[in-house]
């Protein structure tokens, strides 16, 4: 194994175990030394792989990110239809937080209380991006099958989104025993029953 990809490994456990803390340790501040203690090494050493805790926090959001969107430029390639677009989407969130507890204390903010305010505004981002993203897809309905939100694109994509933000949000809350997707073949039937309409009918609406 090479001195970069041991590098890389002990970057991975560092964040896996910081990961594991945000649930195990719900509602509690992680310091650098509890870290320390979870991986098996001295705070020094944590310090050679991230230059700070913020950036720790920053390899787990870039995580989010990149596993989140991947996924969803896989649904667009996928799916052509909106609403299908928009159930996989919403379907994506919900069960990656389910599987990944501790993060959603990223999600939905709670770790990230008394942490640095960029960490908050890239959280923040990510949620902006999903929801441009819901916009799009929206927005490309009329375009593709004459297809369009009963409510403007901006409150319907608000709509769904917050749904999501409100199911993780539940999830934390109740340490992990309200599942996100719980319930979701009764909600979606519900928030997607009036999403779209055809454009003469919304027209004469």
């Amino acid at each position: 194994m090479t001195q970069a990809t041991t590098k890389q490994s002990r970057r991975e456990q560092i964040l896996q175990a910081l990961a594991l803390m945000l649930e195990e340790d719900s509602g509690k501040r992680i310091t650098t030394a509890s870290l320390a203690r979870q991986v098996g090494v001295s705070e020094a050493a944590l310090y050679r792989h991230f230059p700070s805790k913020a950036r720790m926090f920053e390899g787990l959001i870039e995580f989010i990110e990149a596993t989140l969107f991947e996924r969803i430029r896989r649904i667009l390639d996928e799916t052509p239809e909106a609403l299908p677009r928009c159930q996989h989407i919403l379907m994506l969130l919900l069960g990656f937080a389910e599987k990944n507890p501790g993060l959603c204390r990223l999600l939905n903010g709670d770790a990230l209380t008394g942490e640095t305010a960029r960490l908050r505004v890239r959280m923040g981002q990510l949620f902006e991006r999903l929801e441009t993203q819901l916009k799009q897809i929206l927005r490309e309905a009329e375009i593709h099958e004459g297809l369009r939100p009963v409510l403007p694109v901006s409150s319907a994509a608000n709509v769904l989104l917050a749904y999501a933000e409100g199911r993780i949000g539940q999830y934390v809350r109740s340490d992990f025993k309200r599942l996100p997707t719980s319930h979701w073949d009764e909600h979606w039937p519900l928030l997607s029953r009036d999403l779209l309409v055809a454009v003469t009918q919304a027209s004469r609406a």
